[in-house]
């Protein structure tokens, strides 16, 4: 089961809110994305809410109000908690009425404005945790010029291992340390000697880097023992938030073999507090093939409606800003763009492999795609990658340059989907800053 193209998707919608009919807002009432906030510096919980134009819908206090019926008004019953968690759990029908119930509620001329109006919060008033309680965090390595670039710098005629492109790569990552808007210190670690038969070194990791990435929420999950089949894999999907799986580099190349990275990927991941539903990217779904020189998946990762619609057309970039340029008032400086649709394996694929031998997801999980590189340098989604294995400085415009992350730099992910004939929708901002190691 997957949604289709319905009224709420309709370009002609405008919304009473103002904010959201200006074409530079990341959301109109076309996309109305979810995340658990409250008001900034208050003691209040952390409760659901869904973003229209510059304000949020407090969907706790609209559940009090009881203003919907039926499969709407269970759906918005189970936002609140103080995480989206319960509405996870209720599937694709519940979360499409309470999309269907939100969109007519919003839209110019509503008969529910009088009802919603006071229950707006300005984004700029709110600040936010996680959307959802995150059990489990699987990170998979789905871009092909991401793992061609990085295998290139260890294995000049041999990138890609044999398995590449037949295996969805992935691996269990820590869900403990995923956050919102983190601030965290640099990691620190063992390193590689100096020379070879000497004891490793310990200290703050010199390489640390960004990993652009898109998160991919589950929402109903599966029994433990059950697969979920590449037809179905969709209607198990809640949503998209932007995802930075931050590397300390360093730290990983000594301690990666034999079993993958621990200490290097533990200590921060941070999200967009924004999930774009998987109904609000329904228009920007697009082609997913390989070329014919390509090995094509085994049947269990392919379908003719796969191939069809399988990849989804997001536009993301990734910008800088240091101590100096915000001393300087200077604009970050943006390093890179790519697009998901040019990753090597698919939304619905991870999901069905991820179950293919009983693994049970469950309501809240995420999965990470790997780094989203594109096919051109310019569209690199790491500084591993942009500076050549850390041989070429990323020369910045207020004159700094940087190999690698240093303290006080903030990086700032966004992301965005563009189609003729619809209106622009965005995820809202990732962001996170360094600071000083805790030696």
């Amino acid at each position: 089961m997957t949604t289709a193209i319905n009224e709420t998707h309709d370009p002609s919608l405008k919304s009473w809110v103002a904010s959201a009919n200006t074409g530079a807002s990341d959301f109109p009432v076309q996309n109305l994305p979810y995340a658990a906030f409250r008001r900034k510096g208050s003691q209040e919980s952390f409760r659901p809410g869904v973003a229209i134009g510059d304000q949020i819908v407090d969907l706790a206090a609209l559940a009090a109000a009881k203003p919907f019926e039926g499969a709407a008004a269970e759906a918005l019953a189970a936002c609140q908690g103080d995480s989206l968690n319960a509405l996870m759990a209720l599937g694709q029908a519940h979360w499409s009425a309470l999309r269907l119930a939100l969109s007519r509620a919003l839209r110019e001329g509503a008969a529910l404005r009088a009802t919603v109006e006071p229950l707006l919060v300005a984004q700029a008033d709110a600040e936010y945790t996680t959307p959802a309680r995150i059990g489990d965090y699987t990170d998979f390595y789905i871009s092909v010029h991401h793992a061609t670039a990085i295998g290139k710098q260890f294995r000049p005629d041999n990138p890609l291992l044999p398995n590449y492109k037949w295996v969805p790569i992935g691996y269990h990552g820590r869900a403990s340390s995923i956050g919102v808007d983190q601030k965290f210190p640099r990691p620190v670690g063992q390193t590689r000697p100096a020379n070879e038969g000497e004891a490793p070194q310990f200290g703050p990791c010199a390489r640390l880097d960004y990993e652009l990435e898109l998160g991919i929420f589950v929402g109903t999950g599966n029994a433990q023992g059950d697969r979920i089949k590449l037809a179905d894999a969709d209607a198990h999907v809640f949503g998209l938030c932007i995802l930075n799986d931050w590397s300390a580099r360093d730290i990983q190349g000594w301690e990666y073999q034999p079993l993958g990275p621990f200490l290097s990927k533990n200590f921060a991941s941070t999200i967009s507090p924004w999930i774009v539903t998987m109904e609000a990217l329904e228009p920007f779904r697009t082609q997913w093939n390989r070329g014919p020189s390509e090995p094509q998946p085994l049947p269990y990762l392919a379908s003719d409606a796969n191939r069809a619609k399988g990849a989804y057309d997001v536009q993301m970039e990734v910008l800088l800003a240091t101590e100096q340029s915000r001393a300087g008032k200077q604009a970050p400086a943006r390093l890179s763009r790519s697009n998901f649709r040019d990753a090597y394996w698919n939304v619905a694929q991870l999901i069905t492999h991820h179950t293919v031998n009983g693994c049970n997801l469950q309501p809240g999980d995420m999965l990470g795609t790997g780094t989203l590189s594109g096919p051109q340098p310019s569209e690199a989604g790491s500084m591993l990658e942009l500076n050549h294995g850390g041989k070429q400085p990323i020369e910045l415009p207020w004159g700094e340059k940087r190999t690698f992350l240093q303290d006080g730099d903030q990086v700032i992910m966004r992301a965005e989907c563009v189609k003729a004939g619809y209106p622009r929708i965005g995820f809202g901002e990732c962001s996170g800053t360094v600071l000083p190691a805790r030696v």
